[in-house]
């Protein structure tokens, strides 16, 4: 795995050991409060960072396109903003962070389902 399969995988690995570690912090705390912005961060970081990663690896032609930097780049500001806008409104500030990264997600997810869709999954199989 290379290029920006991974800088996604990684990406999901570091946002799963920021999130467990989160989760650990407050099942030991007994402080729940953030638990909707540790969830976003697990399944958001985690699990979709993840996938994108295994895609791009499985489809070299759509990782090696423009697009799949551009798609990085929008995946990560939008769990960045997304994950500190949830835990912002939680404590009582502006949901707009928390809107604006939800959008960047969203936006996020059109450009892989475009991704997915023009290249369909895997590469050509040599043998």
């Amino acid at each position: 795995m290379k290029g920006v399969a991974f800088t996604f995988f990684v990406t999901g690995v570091v946002a799963v050991v920021f999130g467990m570690g989160w989760g650990l912090h407050m099942a030991a705390s007994g402080d729940h409060a953030m638990a909707g912005a540790h969830a976003h961060l697990n399944l958001v970081g985690w699990a979709s960072f993840a996938l994108f990663g295994l895609y791009y690896h499985v489809t070299p032609k759509a990782a090696a396109s423009v697009l799949a930097r551009i798609h990085y780049a929008v995946a990560l500001a939008g769990l960045v903003v997304m994950v500190i806008g949830i835990a912002l409104t939680v404590r009582g500030g502006s949901e707009l962070p928390a809107v604006l990264g939800s959008l960047l997600t969203a936006a996020s997810m059109l450009i892989f389902l475009y991704t997915v869709a023009g290249n369909g999954l895997g590469g050509e199989m040599r043998g």
